[in-house]
């Protein structure tokens, strides 16, 4: 059994940030993988103006990997769409891209690579198929899949279920997402939908299990209501998208957040807080406590967990608690009918609601 100190599990956007912040201070943390290359992970794919600032802070330039740019939030649902010019320029950028420059960028600064699945987490004890360690300080960056022994609490009576569609691109998708991002807003869930670096469009969505279960548990089934109930969403969903891949993830708890943690243990990114995706701030939040847990380890290593924990859980309330509330608004008709005009007449109350989901 190995001793591992500091021992980061997930090289995703999280934990590649507390691995590049380490290292650049002379740690020598293990960052621990289950792929040897980054694959395109179905949650991510918009970066906002702050994410943008903050990984040029870690050494990362979303323009340089060829991300696009987007100036402009469109709003579709029950009633004409909306636009609403964002502050600052945002950009769409594939999980591979992000987190193989993320990646690259930790292992220059210092930090040793490790492929491994882990099964289990037993304290500090790590338990993985190939090897087993034992750590003194843990940072838990798995994203939204979470690892027995520290499973996030699940309570919701109709819990929400990612989806991604990647839509390959085309001169029609180039035309309508052009330096714009989509929100499409159905009854009982929501899809976003940019423009990748490699012209291809990334659709995104939360939906209620409900939502599915109407469909015969079928999600293409379930896709293909939605497009007959909304025309400007089939008009995304261009010829041959029935047969391109689907990914899903299953009971996402939006809205949680760790209040504390014990010594040792640093929660970061979604293991952290899960923000609703249409807030479109999930990967700050994940770069944010990356670097925010290294800092307080760096200061006060293991014993320094309890307080970064309580810190960063008063930091993300108030972007939880308004993406929250957005979501169950955008989620009923009749609210998003009446949001919709408010967008188009006020439009800079809407952007006081996005300002109000960012992370400080």
């Amino acid at each position: 059994m190995r001793r591992e100190n500091p021992l980061i599990i997930g090289a995703g956007p999280a934990g590649c940030a507390a691995a590049i912040v380490l290292a650049r201070a002379g740690a020598k943390p293990l960052l621990v993988d289950r792929d040897a290359e980054p694959g395109d992970a179905l949650c991510g794919g918009f970066l906002s103006w702050r994410t943008a600032d903050r990984l040029r802070q870690l050494g990362v330039d979303p323009a340089e990997l060829g991300a696009h740019p987007v100036e402009r939030l469109m709003l579709f649902g029950s009633g004409r769409p909306a636009e609403i010019a964002l502050p600052k320029r945002a950009f769409g950028l594939s999980r591979k891209a992000l987190d193989g420059a993320l990646r690259a960028q930790a292992i220059a600064a210092g930090a040793e690579p490790s492929i491994d699945t882990i099964r289990q987490i037993e304290g500090m004890h790590v338990i993985g198929r190939a090897h087993e360690w034992q750590a003194d300080s843990l940072f838990l960056a798995t994203g939204k899949h979470d690892l027995r022994g520290t499973a996030r609490p699940r309570s919701a009576k109709d819990p929400a279920l990612g989806l991604r569609l990647r839509l390959n691109p085309s001169a029609g998708l180039a035309k309508r997402l052009t330096h714009i991002i989509e929100l499409h807003l159905f009854d009982g869930g929501y899809a976003g939908i940019v423009l990748q670096e490699d012209g291809s469009a990334n659709v995104c969505l939360a939906v209620r299990k409900s939502l599915i279960g109407g469909a015969g548990a079928n999600p293409i089934a379930m896709l293909a209501h939605l497009a007959a109930k909304h025309p400007h969403f089939a008009l995304r969903l261009e010829p041959g998208w029935r047969e391109i891949r689907l990914d899903t993830i299953g009971a996402i708890p939006y809205g949680w957040s760790a209040r504390t943690s014990e010594p040792g243990l640093f929660r970061l990114g979604d293991q952290a807080a899960v923000i609703p995706s249409l807030a479109g701030e999930g990967i700050d939040i994940a770069l944010a406590s990356g670097i925010a847990a290294a800092e307080a380890w760096l200061a006060g290593s293991a014993d320094a967990a309890p307080t970064y924990q309580q810190a960063l859980f008063e930091r993300v309330r108030g972007p939880l608690m308004w993406a929250g509330a957005a979501w169950g608004l955008a989620e009923r008709p009749a609210i998003t009918r009446v949001g919709l005009t408010v967008a188009r007449l006020a439009p800079s109350l809407v952007a006081r609601l996005v300002d109000a989901t960012r992370l400080v």
